[in-house]
């Protein structure tokens, strides 16, 4: 028996391939199959089955691909119902993989359909859980995502959540090995861990969501208290997870194509394309295509693409570092963002040797403002997570959290000059960036952002713990 984790930082997302015996299943696979199908031919190896949690709102799963390609059934719990052929499992159904078996759990609660998939080992031993957006290490699955599609609530939802947890996963033994879908810094929970597997027992310690004597009431209003709004691509990734989505190859094919900065100019003017350039801030900063978005490949890209862009339809051309043209088009479509129609050959660089007009943002050290922020001369903008700002922050600077930006664009002053800052200056050109595009252009970005101005004598707020807010 072989479990390996896939786990993909930029996503937070675990994708896992077990095998037993040349018998293969594969739960919650990314878009692209490619490295599924490799891993199991070097097995010498057959994928039998491709197992789903739920329907997945952060990201595109491959699932319809890999069914294609392989001929394995695509398998849900109880409620689901996609558009497409799929064995929909009945609650404790059992599937014989190779020398072990996998066990259907019915879990509901993050979603109605939700499933936790039990893992017995070749002596018929509980041995490992595979449980989704069910529980997460330090966490449970936000209970909020479902409520469009039913009458529930999110209170309605998360009372269903306690059942589950306390029914079907935390009478399993102490020994039992967690493996979730997400990590730390994914949207579909909110006090997740950064470790991406543990043991059941240990959770049952530390997870403030399994505490034994908690009533169910406790359970709700905990779980339901903090909860940020989803960002709007999850319904739209739900979608194209329940209804179907393009091969990704061809998603591929039309998106990594090299256009000279004549074309890439004429795509962008005949297709209402949005120019994403995703390249180091750092060069961002330097010069950029005026206009343009910036959302840099080394950060967390993808999921900020889906929060700030949000409509996956909208055609998008690329500026990209040399070579990594295909990576961006890839991530792009794991989040169901299918638009991209070329890249810019030869990079920025290509424009700037034919003289076309080109931006640039003003960025400065610390030093060069220290005194003006002191002197309430010029207005501060946090863009990092309220609960960074509540943490610790300058001195009457306002916060317009990065993922919700454009619901704050009338707060920004556009005859005045004012800074914008993050944690170390990543955030803060991705903000500065939408602003610019929307034309607000009297900003200067504090280089590496409160990381420089904690060291700084910048004057900031008292330190709050994070666990206490």
């Amino acid at each position: 028996m072989n479990i390996e984790q896939i786990y993909t930082g930029c996503l937070a997302q675990g994708a896992y391939y077990i095998e037993s015996n040349g018998e293969v299943a594969i739960i919650d696979p990314l878009r692209e199959v490619e490295p599924y199908l490799k891993r199991a031919n070097a097995d010498r190896a057959k994928i039998k089955y491709i197992f789903e949690t739920h329907f997945h709102a952060d990201f595109v799963s491959g699932h319809i691909t890999l069914s294609k390609e392989t001929g394995a059934p695509i398998v849900y719990g109880p409620l689901a119902n996609p558009s497409f052929d799929a064995i929909i499992a009945e609650d404790n159904q059992e599937f014989t993989l190779g020398g072990i078996t996998i066990k259907v759990l019915h879990t509901p609660g993050h979603t109605m359909e939700s499933t936790t998939y039990l893992l017995k080992d070749p002596n018929g031993k509980d041995y490992a859980i595979f449980s989704g957006d069910t529980l997460f290490l330090g966490d449970v699955g936000r209970p909020d995502l479902a409520q469009k599609a039913t009458d529930m609530t999110q209170e309605d939802l998360a009372g269903i959540l306690y059942d589950s947890l306390r029914t079907k996963i935390m009478p399993l033994a102490n020994e039992v090995i967690v493996y979730p879908a997400h990590g730390a810094g994914s949207a579909c929970g909110k006090n997740m861990m950064k470790e991406t597997v543990d043991t059941l027992g240990n959770q049952k310690k530390i997870n403030y969501a399994l505490r034994s004597d908690m009533t169910k009431e406790e359970f709700v209003t905990e779980v339901t208290a903090g909860l940020l709004p989803p960002p709007k691509y999850f319904p739209l990734n739900v979608k194209m997870n329940k209804e179907g989505y393009e091969d990704f190859n061809e998603v591929l094919d039309r998106g990594n194509k090299a256009l000279s900065p004549s074309a890439f100019e004429i795509a962008a003017n005949e297709a209402g394309a949005l120019v994403l350039d995703v390249r180091h801030q750092n060069n961002f900063i330097e010069g950029h295509i005026p206009r343009s978005i910036f959302i840099g490949l080394n950060g967390d890209f993808a999921p900020w693409v889906g929060a700030l862009i949000a409509d996956i339809q909208q055609p998008l051309l690329l500026v990209a570092p040399d070579g990594k043209e295909k990576e961006a088009v890839t991530r792009l479509a794991r989040v169901g963002f299918d638009g991209t129609i070329g890249y810019l050959k030869g990079g920025f660089e290509a424009w700037k040797k034919e003289d076309r007009d080109y931006d640039t943002i003003t960025s400065v050290t610390v030093d060069n403002v220290q005194e003006r922020i002191n002197a309430r001369e010029i207005s501060v903008f946090d863009v990092r997570k309220e609960s960074e700002y509540r943490s610790e922050h300058v001195v009457d600077a306002k916060n317009t959290p990065l993922g919700f930006l454009n619901d704050h664009l009338v707060e920004f002053p556009k005859d005045q000059l004012f800074l914008l800052y993050c944690a170390g200056g990543y955030r803060s050109i991705i903000a500065a960036s939408i602003l610019k595009s929307r034309g607000v252009h009297n900003l200067i970005d504090i280089t590496e952002g409160f990381k420089a101005i904690k060291t700084s004598g910048i004057k900031v707020t008292d330190y709050v713990c994070p666990t206490t807010l």
